[in-house]
């Protein structure tokens, strides 16, 4: 079994505020390219384990969901940090999030009280590492986010454990941008 934590940017660091932008189609196909190499290596089980933040987290269990169909072998687990979370969020947030929330494999709270502190957060991010075994991060450390943190925790955790992490940053984004833009143009074309 292989158990991945995927996280990175929220889309709103990302200055994506619609789900048709065409960097979210860029950001999927590098999911669904990194997804698909992991699962036609193996047979076994694999997990996707990711949090709810909109943005790199939900486009990620978008992607594992549509790979279900040809990977059985695939599961996907959401869990937040503490509970009530995303309560904040507008109407059409909310509902993406509950949908999202009812179509994977597994779902959980590491708190079940309603956010109280940053501790919490911190706890996720523990969560998180001690039930993965590697991490795809979408971050770019010349252009911190939230995802910051999560990167510092990655680090520090490889430190002391046998924990690999693939990171994903803008150059990376670019190139696929580029192959993307190309398939677009030969499409066009035909």
């Amino acid at each position: 079994m292989k158990r991945v934590w995927i996280t990175g940017y929220r889309s709103y660091e990302l200055n994506i505020f619609k789900d048709n932008d065409p960097k979210v189609r860029v950001i999927k196909a590098v999911l669904r390219r990194y997804l698909r190499s992991q699962l036609e290596l193996n047979d076994d089980e694999f997990w996707i384990i990711t949090g709810p933040q909109m943005g790199t987290e939900r486009w990620g269990l978008e992607v594992a969901l549509e790979l279900q169909t040809d990977f059985p072998q695939l599961k996907t687990a959401l869990i937040f940090p503490f509970a009530e979370f995303g309560k904040q969020w507008n109407e059409t947030n909310q509902l993406k999030l509950t949908n999202i929330t009812q179509q994977v494999d597994f779902f959980a709270n590491v708190s079940d009280k309603p956010y109280q502190s940053p501790q919490q957060l911190r706890n996720c991010q523990r969560f998180m590492l001690l039930h993965t075994d590697e991490a795809f991060l979408l971050y770019d450390p010349e252009y911190e986010g939230k995802s910051k943190y999560d990167f510092e925790a990655i680090q520090k955790y490889k430190e002391e454990s046998e924990y690999s992490m693939l990171l994903v940053d803008f150059d990376e984004l670019q190139e696929e941008a580029e192959v993307w833009a190309e398939h677009q143009r030969e499409k066009e074309e035909f």
